[in-house]
């Protein structure tokens, strides 16, 4: 025999609330603008620094460009205004959370 749990409207209204809090977290964790800037700050790093370990023959190859420096820089440039842009706009908060006595409808 299977037991019915009877959930009270405060025990939804409660629970509906950790959710939304949870999600309004991971929402702000996993905001593409850090995803997309830590990526691009992380490989313009690598980039610069293979750009200015490079040698004679791989800026020939590119004529004359030192090619791997300036992608590096400019992923590196674009990576920081990503993360300038989070920390000047962060994700909105969550909206406050809704009494139990404030749900009763008449």
């Amino acid at each position: 025999m299977s037991e019915h749990h009877e959930y009270s409207e405060r025990d939804v209204v409660r629970e509906v609330t950790e959710l939304e809090t949870k999600s309004a977290t991971a929402a702000r964790l996993f905001d593409i603008r850090r995803i997309i800037g830590g990526l691009f700050v992380v490989y313009g790093i690598i980039v610069t620094i293979v750009g200015l370990t490079d040698d004679q023959a791989a800026i020939d190859k590119a004529e004359g460009v030192n090619i791997n420096l300036w992608t590096g820089l400019g992923m590196l440039l674009l990576g920081l205004f990503f993360l300038t842009w989070l920390k000047l706009r962060p994700t909105a908060p969550p909206p406050p959370p809704i009494a139990p006595e404030d749900t009763h409808q008449e």
